[in-house]
């Protein structure tokens, strides 16, 4: 009997959760991708905004390996300097008080979510039952039961009911709806992200963002900001939020954090940043020394220039995209960038995927979230193959 390929053994082995493209990838150099054939792609989705620097970046390799060349773990009973180093920078670099590391986004948000209650509960006690989080009906934020509660879309909850209590969803961008929730008490804080990705990249609007700041100042909400997809040079600046001269109280990361290696991180404003204290929170994993030395290496190269140039290649996309009559829409900022062909989205991505692309998907649109590095040559050519795959 001959050996089973890695798509069969995939399909034996694995947990059937994923519809995978028929695509196995064993080598890459940047922003290219190189299948089991040989065949080359140029990767527009970053391992879904993980990748920051693309695959096999040098300088990753060398903080990663450095630190495996140390010790790789040792438990958060101990002090290590690249948890504490990688604190201290992203604490620098936002203004925030305290922060809290785990190992992916829906565990940083787990975080924000107990923050948010623990913080309510303190200052107005058990009785006020002060403890709904208000978020948005096209948001997403994680697959864990309360993160999977805190996701408004209704789909994402099918087959795992009962939702987690303590959740109520506002109408995405709709400021009354907002404030309607708020009115009927028991909320502690509002969470959204300023682009739904998950939703169809849709980018709230700078009035409501602002607005959702400020009543939740006027009524002692905290302001949590998910920052999984949209974090870490995504949009243009550090973290979305820097965009609209707003100051939350709560910040969730991941994804694109430590370039490849799971790593959350829940960063705690002035509001918050004692609410935790010993034994109310933990994480075995969170602040893995090789993780961190991973982020510091990430975070030391997401330089104003390099901001600049993501913003750069973000309006690149836009307007040659806007421009095809091939088009219905394109929406995101900077390298988070969500594109309505009207030709059907399964057949645009799968003709790019022929044509040695790969693209991501978000409800009806294709999804590009390449490497914040991605050279300007491979992104004009990705462009364009993009722009030939959507043709009717």
């Amino acid at each position: 009997m001959s050996e089973l390929s890695i798509k069969e053994k995939d399909r034996l082995y694995i947990a059937n959760t994923y519809n995978r493209f028929p695509v196995e990838i064993v080598r890459g150099k940047g922003s290219l991708l190189y299948d089991d054939t040989g065949k080359e792609y140029i990767d527009m989705g970053a391992g879904i905004a993980v990748s920051t620097f693309g695959a096999a970046d040098p300088e990753w390799i060398e903080a990663v390996t450095s630190q495996a060349g140390k010790f790789q773990h040792t438990s958060n009973l101990y002090y290590s300097s690249p948890c504490v180093l990688l604190a201290e920078e992203l604490i620098k670099r936002t203004g925030m008080k305290k922060v809290f590391f785990s190992n992916s986004g829906a565990e940083a948000n787990e975080c924000a979510i107990k923050t948010a209650r623990r913080y309510s509960e303190l200052k107005y006690g058990t009785d006020a039952k002060r403890y709904k989080i208000i978020t948005m009906d096209k948001g997403f934020h994680g697959r864990t039961l309360a993160t999977l509660a805190a996701t408004g879309q209704e789909a994402f909850h099918q087959s795992f009911l009962p939702v987690t209590d303590g959740f109520v969803y506002a109408k995405t961008d709709d400021l009354d709806d907002v404030v309607r929730l708020v009115d009927e008490g028991g909320c502690c804080a509002i969470m959204i992200e300023t682009i739904c990705g998950e939703g169809g990249v849709l980018p709230l609007s700078p009035e409501f963002i602002r607005g959702v700041a400020e009543l939740a100042e006027k009524r002692d909400l905290l302001l949590i900001i998910d920052e999984v997809q949209t974090g870490n040079g995504r949009t243009g600046k550090l973290y979305s939020y820097m965009n609209f001269d707003i100051k939350p109280d709560i910040v969730s990361t991941a994804k694109g954090l430590a370039g490849g290696l799971p790593l959350g991180a829940t960063l705690l404003g002035e509001k918050v940043g004692d609410v935790l204290t010993a034994g109310t929170h933990g994480s075995t994993f969170g602040g893995n020394p090789i993780c961190c030395a991973a982020a510091m290496s990430v975070l030391s190269r997401i330089t104003d220039d390099l901001l600049a140039e993501v913003k750069a290649k973000g309006e690149y996309i836009k307007t040659v995209l806007t421009a095809s009559e091939d088009v219905v829409s394109v929406t995101g900022m900077g390298l988070m960038i969500g594109i309505e062909f009207k030709r059907p989205t399964p057949e645009v991505v799968a003709e790019c995927r022929e044509r040695g692309l790969l693209v991501l998907t978000a409800k009806n649109k294709v999804r590009l979230l390449p490497a914040l590095n991605i050279p300007w040559g491979l992104l004009e050519r990705a462009v364009e193959i993009l722009k030939e795959a959507g043709q009717e």
